[in-house]
Formats: C-alpha cells, structure tokens, sequence
C-alpha cells in the first residue's frame, strides 16, 4: 500500500523522529539522502524474512551490532518504533487497520528487542569503535590513495575481512574499506582508497587526509577469508582497489605455506591505472603456487586485452577451484556468472556484499528459503 509512496514516507518519518525527539539527530550524519533509502531497504528485508525467524533473527543481529558505532542505546528504541508507526499509518491509509497496527507493533517490539540483546552481548566482548590515527599517507595517482592507520589499541581482524570507517570531515558517514594486508604485529592497517565521483568520504580521504589525523573503525566484518577455501586451487579476480583483500589473503597463504595453486587476475581500465600488480609479480616471483595475469580494457597495449571477465573466460574452465572477487560490482557480477558457467558451485563463489553489507549480506540457508543465502556480488 505505501510503496509508491515510499520516499515521501521516509521522508515524513525522520522529520517527526526529530522534531519529536532531537535528541536522536546526533546519530545520523548531516546528508540523510543515504539514510532514509537504508531505512527503507531495512524495513524491506524484515519483511521478506517475516516467514523465516531463524534468519530474521540474524538480520536483526546484524542490525543491533552495527548500530553501535553510531552511538544507538535502547532508550532510543521506542522513540524509533513510535515515529515508524505513525508513518506507517499515515500513508497506508485504509490498510492500515487496529491487526496491521498490532501485527507491526508485535514486528517492531521483536526486532528491537533482538537488536539491543545483540548490542549488549557485543559490548561484553570488544569496543564499538577504534580510534585510529593516520601514520602514512601516500598518493599512487588516478586518484588512488595509500593510508596507513595505527590504533589507539589492538584491532584484531582475519585476512580478507573489510572494516568501517568515520571520517573527521563527515561525522556518522561510515564506509568500507578492506585492509591490503595480512594482519601485522604492530596492528596498523593500510587501506588503498580511490577517490570516486561525488564521494565525500573517499575524496577527503583521498585529497584531505593526513599524518596525524584521526580517523574510527568500525568491528571487522565479512567472510571472504582462507577458512571457506578447503583443499581447493583458487582463483581470484581484482579490478582497481579490490586488489586490496585479495592481496590480504595471498600474504596469509604465504604465511602458512600454501600448498595450492592460486591464478591471480589483476584488471584495469588502461596500464597506468594498475597500481599493485608489481608487487603481486614479486610475489609470484617467490612463490611457485601463484601465478598472476592482467587485463587492460580500454587500452591496445602489449599483452592481455579485454575486461577482466572476458580474460578470466578465456583461461578457464574453473569448475574445480574455489573463487575469490572483489572490485566494481558490474565487474564481479559478471565474472561471477563466468564462473557458474564453467561448473563452480554458487557456494564456492566469495565476495563481499554489494553496497551496505548490513543490508545486504547473505544469511545463513534456510531449507524452506528457496536461493537463501547466495547474497548478490559486489565491492566495498
């Protein structure tokens, strides 16, 4: 009933969110364009796992977790659920009956109450957020920075997992970068970021940033790491910074002396846009089980020419092998479908979330969810 009205719907729910409790306007950040389709989204997805509690229970995990670094306490709850409610009423009109009043009121009491015991049992086991300074800043070109974070106390992750980040300039702007290392003795990370169009966060962190400033992070999340390989070869596809949690992963194969082959393909628009590739030959170089191969797409140069899902095609078949992919998510998207092609299981097929993984990751299958847990491909 609301959902051609949806925009305008969100829209009337943060204006009286605020106007009747101010005191929750801290927790959003100053442009809320992004927020209200969040919300919407989030909404969306509790209502597609209305039948499925198990994973619904999940998401709204997920949710109350999250919800920590931006300062979210259960008080706030209510306040929330109120303001939902009579936005919902407003613009459902006649549906809108004394059962569907009930039936949200019992949806909303359930999922908050999952979210906050989820946020109280990750309090006991780690801090909301990590305050980091910047130790190292360097520039690669195209837009292309290098940033090397320490800290204030140990930030444990697995390799390949990717982490939030708050930046100074745009307060409760959270986005996600992936560390292009294994974990280091010294704790710091190091985030390859490009700058992309009309991204306030990665051009402050691109353009602006430097030694000395401090940035948040947020809890590590993902499951793109070495533990879902098995005793597989593995193919990995990276195009621009998503060489960042491939790299991470090949530093922790090397560690623990890989005893499977790896074939690497690194894309790139043009040759001077690759950034890393040197790094990933010396690499191959010294370990005989990786070999590494890159495509240039908008480029005649010597060597391989075409997208990198066109490359990827034409040295396969890798029905056998298990896949890792990170980069744009068209490029993902499509190398995904190469791979599903040529036999690989959609269970062998790793990559993060597309846009705000919170929102999107896979759950956990359910049997009487038909294609639960495949997730959709993308790039963070």
């Amino acid at each position: 009933m609301v959902e051609s009205q949806t925009a305008e719907m969100t829209v009337y729910f943060y204006a009286i969110l605020f106007a009747r409790h101010p005191q929750v306007r801290q927790l959003f950040p100053d442009n809320m364009d992004v927020q209200r389709d969040r919300l919407l989204r989030g909404l969306l997805r509790i209502v597609d796992l209305a039948d499925d509690p198990e994973n619904l229970v999940r998401f709204c995990s997920l949710l109350g977790r999250g919800h920590r670094k931006f300062g979210a306490l259960e008080a706030h709850y209510p306040a929330v659920g109120e303001c939902l409610l009579a936005s919902l009423a407003r613009f459902a009109g006649t549906a809108w009956t004394a059962e569907a009043a009930a039936a949200w009121t019992r949806a909303y009491a359930t999922a908050s109450r999952v979210m906050i015991l989820a946020a109280d049992d990750d309090a006991r086991l780690r801090p909301a957020t990590w305050p980091a300074q910047i130790v190292r800043h360097v520039h690669h070109g195209h837009g292309i920075a290098e940033i090397t974070v320490r800290p204030e106390t140990p930030y444990h992750y697995t390799a390949g997992q990717y982490v939030s980040m708050e930046t100074p300039w745009f307060p409760r702007a959270w986005r996600h970068y992936s560390p292009a290392h294994a974990p280091r003795p010294d704790h710091t990370l190091t985030f390859h970021v490009r700058a992309v169009a009309r991204g306030q966060v990665s051009n402050a962190l691109v353009h602006h940033a430097a030694v000395g400033d401090v940035v948040q992070l947020g809890p590590p999340q993902g499951d793109m790491t070495l533990q879902a390989a098995c005793d597989r070869d593995l193919v990995c596809v990276a195009g621009g910074t998503g060489l960042a949690p491939i790299r991470a992963l090949l530093e922790e194969a090397a560690r623990r002396d890989m005893r499977h082959h790896v074939d690497l393909f690194v894309g790139a628009r043009t040759g001077e846009e690759f950034y890393g590739l040197d790094d990933m030959l010396r690499m191959a170089q010294r370990h005989h089980w990786l070999s590494v191969r890159a495509a240039v797409s908008h480029q005649h140069i010597a060597g391989q020419e075409g997208t990198l899902p066109q490359v990827l095609h034409e040295f396969g078949p890798w029905g056998q092998h298990e896949a890792f992919l990170c980069g744009p998510p068209a490029m993902v998207t499509e190398a995904a479908r190469i791979l599903l092609h040529d036999g690989m299981p959609a269970a062998r097929i790793h990559h993060d979330p597309v846009d705000v993984p919170v929102l999107t990751m896979p759950l956990a299958p359910a049997p009487h969810r038909r294609g639960a847990g495949t997730g959709q491909p993308g790039s963070t």
